[in-house]
C-alpha cells in the first residue's frame, strides 16, 4: 500500500516522502487505517519492519487535527535510547506541522527542560519511571490524553514496569485508545489487553523472516573453555568496521570486554548498571565509529539503530528466539547486508540452534573456525595491497631522500623496507595474542551433568519456572547450564552441568525461597534419598509454552526468588 492512500495530510506526506518512504510494511499497511480509525490496536511485529513509523504517522496527523491541547498522545518506550530514537522518528513526520510539537521524557536528563517541554508537547515519548516522576511531581496531566501507545511492550514487562504501567492507564481516561506492540505475545501481555483495551484489532506481521533476509548466520561449535579465543579469531580474521556482541548477563558484559581488552581489542560495554552519562558517552563514540566493538546486554541494546554495524557476534545464546531475531537485526540495515555469528558449546546448545532454525524456517550454516596461520595470511594479503595502492597513489616520494640517507650510512634499502613493514605490521597488539582452538566434533560431544535435590516440592507451590529463576538468581549460571527438573510433593530434583556444580552447592545451600531456607544434596546415585516421594514428576526439560512450542526457559527476569541467608 502506498502512504498517498492512506488518507494522511499533505504536511505528513511531504515529511514522508523526504524521509524516503513510498510503500508502507505490513505493520504499517495494517497499523496506520486502524489507529486513525481510533480503534484499539495489537501490533505483533518485531525489529526492521517499520513499527516506529506505524505508530508515529497517525500519532503525529491525531495530534495536527485535535484541539492543540497538550498531553494528547503518550507513548512509552522500555528504554532511554528506544524513547530517544523514537522521538526523533516522531520529529521528522511532524517537519511540516509547527503546532505539533514532541516531548521526550526519560531518566538522566535534567528535569527543568523537561518540565519545560511538557507545557507545549501534545506528544509525549518517555520511559515508564519517568513519566511517574512527573505524575506524582503534577508536571504532567493525563486529563487530555486521547491516545497512549505501549512500544515494546514484552519488554517493559520483563523489566519490572508492569505496575508503572497498570498505573499509567488506570490514571488515564477511560475513553482513550490504547494501542499495544510486541514481539511476543505472553500471558502477562494478554491479561493487560484483556483489562485496558476495548475490542482491539490485531494486526500480526511474519516472525521476522523478513529481518533476517540479508544477513548470512553462521554458527561456530567450540569447547566451553576457549569461546574468548574463538571469538578474537573471528573479530582478526573478519575485521568488521563495526560489530556488537551480545552476552546475557551484565556480568558477562565486563568479564568479555575485560578479557579482550587483555587481548589488544579496544572493546566498550553497555549494560544497565552504568550511569546516564557513562551510557551516553558509550553509544556516542559507537555511532560515531570512535568505538569498533560494543559488548552489550539484550536490554541495553534495545533502542541502538546504527546502520554501519556489519557484523554481530552471540558469545552467549540468548534464551528466547525473539531476543535472537532483535540482536541479528542490529546488522543488514537500511539496504545493506549483514553477517551473524553465534558461538556454540555443548549438546545443550546445539540444540537451541536447532530450535532457532525452526522458528525462523531456515537452516544456519555452520562455520569453521579460522586458525592464527588463516589470521595471519590474511592480514599480510591487506598489508600488502594497502602498500601497493600507497605506491601507486602517492608513491612515497617524500620520504626518497630520508630512505637514501640510511643507506649512505650503510643500510639495505631492502632491509629498511622491511624493518617499516615489522614495525607497522606488530602495531596490531591482538594478533600477539590469538591462539588456536580445539576442534570439537559435534557428535563425540557429551555433557556431564550432575543431579540435586531440593527440599521444596508441589506443596510449596513452586514450579520449573520458579527453580530456574532462584538459580539464575542465587549463582549467576547461564540458564543453558541447567538441565532436567523434576518436582515431586515435597522435593525437587534438577540436573546441573558438572563444571558449575560446584558453584550450586557452595551458594543455594541456605537460601531463602519461598521465605523459607532450603537445603540442596547432590543425588550421587540413580535415585534420591526422598524417592518415596510419589508426587507427579514435572519434566523441566520437555517444558512447552501455551504455544505448543517445546523452548528452553524464556520467561521474563526473575526478581526475589533466591536470597542468601
Amino acid at each position: 500500500m502506498q502512504f498517498k492512500e492512506m488518507n494522511l495530510i499533505p504536511e505528513i506526506l511531504r515529511a514522508i516522502e523526504e524521509v524516503g518512504y513510498t510503500e508502507a510494511t505490513d505493520i504499517q499497511s495494517g497499523a496506520i487505517p486502524v489507529l486513525l480509525s481510533g480503534k484499539d490496536l495489537i501490533g505483533r511485529s518485531n525489529t526492521g519492519t517499520g513499527k516506529t513509523a506505524a505508530f508515529g504517522i497517525p500519532a503525529v496527523q491525531m495530534a495536527a487535527q485535535g484541539n492543540h491541547g497538550r498531553g494528547q498522545i503518550l507513548i512509552l518506550s522500555p528504554t532511554r535510547e528506544l524513547a530517544m530514537q523514537t522521538g526523533a522518528e516522531v520529529r521528522k513526520f511532524s517537519k511540516y506541522l509547527q503546532s505539533v510539537k514532541v516531548a521526550v521524557i526519560c531518566g538522566g536528563e535534567s528535569m527543568p527542560p523537561q518540565i519545560r517541554q511538557l507545557r507545549t508537547a501534545q506528544i509525549i515519548v518517555g520511559t515508564p519511571g519517568r513519566i511517574m516522576d512527573h505524575m506524582r511531581r503534577k508536571t504532567l496531566s493525563l486529563k487530555n490524553l486521547k491516545t497512549v501507545v505501549l512500544d515494546e511492550a514484552d519488554e517493559m514487562l520483563n523489566m519490572g514496569f508492569v505496575e508503572d504501567i497498570q498505573t499509567i492507564l488506570r490514571q488515564a481516561p477511560e475513553n482513550r485508545q490504547t494501542v499495544l506492540f510486541s514481539a511476543t505475545l505472553p500471558a502477562a501481555i494478554l491479561k493487560i489487553t484483556k483489562e485496558f483495551q476495548t475490542d482491539p484489532q490485531m494486526v500480526a506481521v511474519d516472525k521476522g523472516q523478513k529481518t533476517v533476509d540479508n544477513i548470512a548466520q553462521f554458527y561456530c561449535y567450540v569447547p566451553r573453555n576457549e569461546k574468548t579465543n574463538a571469538l578474537a579469531l573471528l573479530l582478526e580474521y573478519h575485521r568488521p568496521k563495526q560489530a556488537l556482541i551480545f552476552c546475557n548477563t551484565k556480568k558477562m558484559v565486563n568479564e568479555l570486554c575485560e578479557k579482550l581488552g587483555e587481548n589488544g581489542f579496544q572493546a566498550a560495554g553497555l549494560h544497565g548498571d552504568l550511569k546516564q552519562n557513562q551510557r551516553n558517552l558509550v553509544m556516542s563514540d559507537f555511532k560515531h565509529g570512535r568505538t569498533r566493538l560494543l559488548v552489550a546486554t539484550d536490554v541495553a541494546a534495545r533502542g541502538i539503530d546504527v546502520e554501519n554495524v556489519d557484523s554481530v557476534f552471540n558469545y552467549d545464546i540468548p534464551d528466547d528466539d525473539e531476543y535472537y531475531i532483535h540482536r541479528i537485526g542490529r546488522t543488514g540495515r537500511a539496504g545493506k547486508t549483514g553477517t551473524s555469528y553465534t558461538l556454540v558449546t555443548g549438546r545443550a546448545q546445539l540444540k537451541r540452534i536447532h530450535c532457532l532454525e525452526k522458528f525462523m524456517g531456515l537452516k544456519l550454516q555452520e562455520a569453521s573456525l579460522p586458525n592464527t596461520d588463516d589470521v595471519k595470511e590474511r592480514h599480510l594479503k591487506k598489508f600488502r595491497g594497502s602498500i601497493k595502492q600507497f605506491l601507486d597513489e602517492q608513491g612515497g616520494s617524500d620520504w626518497v631522500e630520508f630512505v637514501d640517507g640510511l643507506e649512505q650510512s650503510g643500510y639495505d634499502s631492502k632491509k629498511v623496507a622491511a624493518a617499516l613493514c615489522q614495525m607497522l605490521y606488530n602495531k596490531n597488539k591482538s594478533l600477539k595474542t590469538l591462539k588456536n582452538v580445539s576442534k570439537v566434533e559435534q557428535s563425540h560431544v557429551e555433557p556431564k551433568k550432575k543431579r540435586f535435590s531440593i527440599d521444596m516440592g508441589a506443596s510449596s507451590r513452586i514450579n520449573a519456572d520458579f527453580i530456574v529463576g532462584t538459580i539464575v538468581e542465587t549463582t549467576g549460571l547461564p540458564i543453558s547450564a541447567i538441565g532436567k527438573i523434576d518436582i515431586e510433593k515435597e522435593h525437587s530434583t534438577f540436573e546441573i552441568a558438572s563444571e558449575y556444580a560446584g558453584s550450586v552447592l557452595e551458594k543455594m545451600n541456605g537460601c531463602r525461597m519461598k521465605q523459607r531456607v532450603v537445603h540442596i544434596s547432590e543425588i550421587k546415585g540413580k535415585k534420591s534419598k526422598f524417592s518415596k516421594d510419589k508426587g507427579k514428576p514435572h519434566s523441566y526439560g520437555s517444558k512447552r509454552h501455551s504455544s505448543g512450542k517445546k523452548r528452553y526457559y524464556s520467561g521474563p527476569a526473575h526478581h526475589g526468588h533466591g536470597n542468601k541467608k
